[in-house]
């Protein structure tokens, strides 16, 4: 278990109902099982005085994102529905929440969004949130590991955050078996810590 304090950050990634739910339209099997253990962390890193910020997917209804306007995914997380809202289960706490792709972006990292037609990468607020706030480490939970936990902890280290990775709260899409595994392999190359 990784240990808390006010200059970590929990980073809880995308734990919205598209995906943690088996109704979802973008369901992460196994994605519901996760919310007891990212709760226990929640309350973990609150308790130590750590930041918690929660990252959402909140895309348009139409975007080059979605397969029916030419990209790869089924519509998921359409800003401000069901789809798109945290897992009811999950423990919310403070105001930090990090979301998405709101101009059609593909949103897989928390730090960052790429114009899906012309490649260009914007950065999200969640780096200046913990310069801000003085955060110095990492850890991170949620949905899903192959894509957007991914991302997020490869950003984390090119940005120079130690980062942990806490296996039993994170769970893979698999388009194709054994991305999860790849996707852990490729963060722990990146030098962060996968537990």
């Amino acid at each position: 278990m990784s240990g808390y304090d006010a200059n970590t950050a929990l980073i809880v990634v995308d734990m919205q109902n598209d995906f943690a739910d088996p109704a979802g339209s973008l369901y992460v099997r196994g994605g519901e099982a996760i919310v007891p253990f990212v709760n226990r962390e929640i309350d973990r890193a609150q308790a130590a005085g750590a930041t918690v910020v929660y990252t959402q997917d909140w895309h348009p209804e139409t975007t080059p994102h979605f397969a029916k306007d030419g990209g790869i995914w089924p519509v998921h997380c359409v800003a401000a529905t069901r789809g798109a809202a945290l897992h009811p289960a999950l423990h919310i706490v403070g105001t930090a929440c990090i979301r998405k792709g709101r101009g059609g972006e593909d949103g897989y990292s928390g730090f960052s969004m790429r114009d899906p037609v012309s490649g260009e990468i914007a950065a999200t607020e969640l780096e200046a949130i913990l310069r801000t706030r003085d955060v110095t480490r990492l850890v991170v939970v949620g949905l899903a590991t192959d894509y957007c936990v991914k991302e997020t902890v490869l950003d984390a280290r090119r940005l120079g955050f130690p980062t942990r990775v806490l296996r039993a709260g994170i769970r893979a899409v698999e388009l194709a078996p054994g991305d999860g595994e790849r996707a852990c392999a490729e963060m722990e190359r990146a030098g962060a810590v996968v537990e």
